[in-house]
């Protein structure tokens, strides 16, 4: 399959789910230059359907590999720290360990200024369900899955209990995902 294409059905995929057209950023700073040719964070701008400004990888995999993974972050508000918090973990991703559902990274800081969510869970679309999770292209999946931020806590209560019980715990206090000063759900 032609990476271009790969691309183009990314984005596509994304647009249609959300019903929205992206910006497309390029974080120019670091070793960006070892990422696939076309990495990109799209945004999303809120929608009367959709308010929340939305970010998502677009080549974070690329079609040769093995098991193909994009993620995407909510924010109350557009922040382009998040184009390359997300750039960061791709190349994480791509150059040092492969991430997947109920992984954690450690953003190296707040997710905002004076937030205690330093740290992202990937997580199911749960927003989204699965017609977001998964892209098919002739019989080649994709997996599209959630960059919840967490606190320092909640990655320990996960290590401990699971991931079934810290979504439990978030559906539990009805966690509200976009504000980054929310406390700590255990």
């Amino acid at each position: 399959m032609d990476s271009k294409y790969y691309l183009l059905s990314i984005q596509r995929h994304y647009s249609d789910c959300w019903k929205s057209r992206p910006t497309e950023h390029k974080w120019t700073k670091g070793p960006v230059h070892e990422l696939p040719p076309g990495f990109e964070v799209l945004r999303f701008s809120p929608t009367k359907s959709r308010n929340m400004w939305t970010y998502a990888t677009c080549g974070m995999s690329m079609p040769t590999d093995g098991e193909r993974l994009e993620i995407h972050i909510f924010s109350h508000e557009k922040h382009n720290f998040l184009i390359e918090l997300l750039t960061i973990i791709a190349h994480y991703h791509r150059r040092s360990a492969a991430l997947g559902l109920g992984h954690t990274v450690n953003f190296g800081q707040g997710w905002w200024p004076d937030s205690a969510c330093g740290y992202g869970l990937f997580s199911l679309p749960y927003l989204d369900g699965p017609s977001l999770e998964w892209l098919d292209l002739k019989g080649a999946m994709t997996r599209f899955l959630w960059l919840i931020p967490i606190t320092k806590d909640e990655v320990e209560y996960k290590k401990q209990n699971g991931l079934d019980a810290l979504e439990e715990q978030f559906d539990h206090a009805q966690f509200n995902y976009l504000d980054p000063h929310r406390k700590s759900v255990v």
